[in-house]
């Protein structure tokens, strides 16, 4: 083991307050909140039960980075949504597509910082291009 991955292994906890492991050494069973969400998953309330520690040279955010681990052993089935709260998030998302000056669904989330369509905001008379 070299010595970057010898600073990160803690298994007991002893030196990190909670088990630490280096990058890809984790027991199998602890798993990134994305992995467990991969597996269809979720942590069910259990607390943080152990961390990956890595050196990052990344050049936003150089330093130690850090990834939790919760153990599968615990985890939950994801919940699903029932019928009424699909047609919520439905009915969300079409308004957050619908621009508010030609009143047409323009296929993606409209900006924030616009406020309308790219075909409004430019100055183009985007109602009659889609008639056209």
């Amino acid at each position: 083991m070299s010595r970057i991955r010898a600073r990160f292994w803690d298994p007991t906890g002893a030196r990190y307050g909670i088990p630490t492991y280096p990058w890809k050494m984790s027991p199998p069973h602890l798993r990134t909140l994305r992995q467990l969400a991969a597996d269809g998953l979720r942590p069910a309330g259990q607390g943080v039960q152990a961390q990956v520690l890595w050196r990052s040279r990344r050049h936003g955010a150089p330093g130690v980075r850090a990834a939790y681990l919760y153990d599968v052993r615990f985890a939950l089935p994801k919940r699903t949504p029932t019928a009424r709260q699909r047609a919520a998030l439905a009915k969300a998302n079409a308004a957050r597509r619908t621009c508010p000056l030609c009143l047409r669904d323009v296929g993606y989330v409209l900006p924030r910082h616009l406020g309308t369509c790219l075909d409004c905001a430019n100055g183009a008379e985007c109602g009659q291009e889609a008639a056209a």
